[in-house]
């Protein structure tokens, strides 16, 4: 195992007020077994982390939607209350996007990599993603921003149905609404409607062509990028089953050798100069077989702990060594581990993984956590499904909701009730 400083505690922020991110919990074990000092600014109310083990203490996150300068006030009360240099591990867009602005606000009591001030802003809007991937040669779907709601009519028909669209700052979506972060469009009506919700969704609308789903071609990439640049603590992983199934996030994944896709990421660091930990979507496309990227996620993913190493490393850990001036271990992959969610993949939770398995809640060392999920997630599933039963007593809303984007955010399931969409889209 790494040798962290452990006289270096660690905050983990999130704002996104979403009980069943188990990305958050990983965070804080994996800190927490190192013997860091872990301070967890979150919903402490639902969320199950705040029973684990290895979380020192909980704080209250800023409100949904909250200006910088709230963020700003919340993390330097927790900063007075710690009284010495911490290290930050945002763990949601919205806050990869608030500490990237604000890290020379919150310097020394925050250790931060160093990148410009835009850039986690940059590669986490939906739009400008697409002219990154032009600039560093990355392929990327086709995408348009239309201007009006005739134009979006038009790029529909022009990319040919269905389409994606995504909204391009996703975290600006009012919560409890019923804008989804991604939806597949289906008619040019479908794509002019949602136009106009571009004031209420926060951010302009983007159509992009749609590649399908399909059995490996669903990808992703976990990593943390150095002082220098360099690509430590990840790897690239293959979706093996997603939730709800052929959408959404990785119930199961599995640790899978991919040269192409370790390049395309190396290449994408080099040229932007990103430093920190970064977590990419690729799809690849059927036909072509070149990978997409879909998404850049400037924090860590919900499932990074599938490429914890043979050394104990993974890319929060490297996180906390590399900005404490400790040397990161050489690597020790271990290809054919897998990564089990268990309350969106029960069955596969059960089996026996060859390769070496970690599930997203349940710990022999940390037992609470997944105790309290179950329970929660059982009056989550009750609750949605009255929902559902009291839906079909109404005539349906007059709104027409296009239907989410395979392996896109989704709020619907064919089996199960599902999160909420900003829950959905801030489990990935």
């Amino acid at each position: 195992m790494p040798l962290l400083d452990i006289r270096v505690p660690a905050v983990v922020l999130r704002i996104d007020r979403n009980p069943f991110h188990h990305g958050t919990l990983g965070a804080v074990r994996s800190l927490g077994r190192a013997g860091v000092e872990v301070h967890v600014v979150a919903d402490e109310t639902r969320s199950p982390v705040r029973r684990s083990r290895y979380a020192h203490a909980m704080h209250s996150p800023p409100p949904p939607g909250a200006s910088l300068d709230d963020i700003r006030a919340v993390l330097r009360r927790v900063a007075d209350r710690i009284g010495r240099p911490a290290v930050l591990v945002p763990m949601d867009d919205a806050s990869a996007v608030a500490a990237g602005r604000m890290r020379d606000d919150l310097a020394p009591a925050y250790l931060l990599p160093a990148v410009p001030s835009t850039l986690a802003e940059r590669v986490a809007d939906k739009a400008e993603l697409a002219a990154v991937c032009a600039s560093a040669g990355v392929p990327h779907p086709v995408t348009l921003v239309p201007d009006s709601a005739a134009r979006a009519a038009e790029d529909a028909r022009r990319l040919g149905l269905p389409v994606v669209a995504k909204w391009s700052r996703p975290w600006l979506l009012p919560a409890g609404g019923d804008l989804r972060s991604t939806v597949l469009v289906r008619s040019e009506r479908e794509a002019r409607e949602l136009y106009l919700r571009t004031e209420e969704a926060g951010s302009p609308l983007l159509l992009q062509a749609y590649l399908p789903p399909g059995e490996d071609l669903d990808w992703f990439f976990h990593g943390y990028a150095d002082r220098s640049g360099a690509v430590h603590a990840g790897g690239p992983g293959r979706k093996q089953l997603s939730w709800p199934r052929g959408a959404g996030l990785t119930a199961v994944g599995r640790w899978t050798p991919n040269p192409q896709l370790q390049a395309l990421a190396e290449r994408l660091v080099g040229e932007l100069g990103y430093r920190g930990v970064l977590d990419l979507d690729f799809r690849r496309c059927a036909v072509t077989g070149r990978y997409h990227l879909l998404d850049f996620n400037p924090r860590p993913g919900a499932q990074f702990r599938l490429f914890a190493d043979g050394t104990g490393l993974d890319v929060v850990r490297a996180l906390h060594l590399d900005l404490t001036g400790r040397p990161l271990p050489a690597p020790a992959p271990l290809a054919g581990r897998a990564f089990v969610v268990e309350n969106y993949a029960p069955l596969a939770a059960l089996r026996t993984a060859s390769g070496g398995r970690e599930l997203a809640w349940y710990a022999r060392d940390d037992r609470v956590p997944g105790w309290t999920m179950w329970a929660l997630w059982c009056g989550h599933v009750s609750r949605r499904l009255r929902q559902r039963l009291s839906a079909t007593a109404v005539a349906p809303a007059s709104r027409p909701i296009p239907r989410p984007a395979p392996g896109a955010a989704s709020s619907s399931s064919p089996s199960l009730p599902s999160l909420t969409d900003n829950e959905k889209a801030s489990s990935r």
